[in-house]
């Protein structure tokens, strides 16, 4: 796969937000520090406000690229997303004949507390949804999450090195079971299976189309294009794809 984007200013400007975050959290100052600063963070705010353009366009997940730009403003794994951790992802072989697994490095700092010193239950959660659905692409069956369970083994630590490991497990038919660890050196703290279900293009679109006013019209633009190029292999008329709705059956 490709390797990591490290130019995107975007990316420059959320590193540099990551410690302040930590800092507000964190640390204990005078009143008057605290003051100063925010006068300071709000000129910039004013500032990028004025200067800011319209919404920037989502890019698609390319699996093509290095992992860690599957989802470059994620809130776990993105770059270029100030509150992700961000947790370090790459892709590995899996056994002999299997699919191709995912593998990260985690940091929690101060930010992700929730018992004392521990990783909030949440964060925990919402980390092993995004690892596994990046396991089920680099296995070639993406799919969108229908259950999540997670199995809190054992505490786990803040402010220390975290391995995680993501693994597609296989399919029947939409449906895709998934597996995923947190380990603590070599000591298991959490784990987590999932049942995802592959939902194909005319049902994105479906489901899009349905937040409209949200939606980016150059994503909208090329869901539709896809959509209807898998809907013509496969002998569907258009109509019908203007007509679908989401389901999970």
């Amino acid at each position: 796969m490709g390797s990591v984007d490290d130019d995107d200013p975007r990316r420059r400007l959320a590193a540099a937000l990551r410690p302040l975050i930590t800092l507000t959290v964190a640390n204990t100052f005078e009143d008057g520090v605290l003051d100063e600063a925010a006068e300071r963070l709000e000129e910039v705010v004013r500032t990028l406000t004025e200067r800011a353009g319209p919404k920037r366009s989502r890019r698609q997940p390319d699996i093509s690229q290095h992992a860690q730009d599957f989802f470059p403003t994620s809130p776990i794994m993105g770059m270029a997303n100030p509150i992700a951790p961000p947790v370090k992802v790459h892709v590995v072989d899996g056994p002999e004949g299997g699919y191709r697994e995912i593998r990260a490095d985690a940091w929690f700092d101060w930010a992700y507390e929730g018992p004392p010193t521990c990783v909030h239950g949440g964060v925990i959660a919402e980390t092993f949804d995004e690892m596994l659905g990046a396991a089920n692409m680099v296995a070639g069956n993406p799919g969108m999450t229908g259950t999540l369970t997670v199995r809190y083994r054992r505490p786990t630590p803040l402010r220390t090195p975290l391995r995680i490991e993501a693994r597609c497990l296989g399919r029947d038919g939409r449906k895709i079971r998934t597996w995923a660890g947190i380990y603590h050196d070599d000591v298991l703290t959490a784990e987590a299976d999932g049942l995802f279900i592959e939902v194909g293009p005319e049902r994105f679109l479906a489901i899009a189309e349905g937040n409209t006013e949200n939606a980016d019209p150059v994503v909208l633009a090329a869901m539709r294009a896809e959509a209807l190029r898998v809907g013509a292999a496969a002998d569907v008329p258009g109509d019908a794809l203007q007509q679908a709705e989401p389901s999970a059956d």
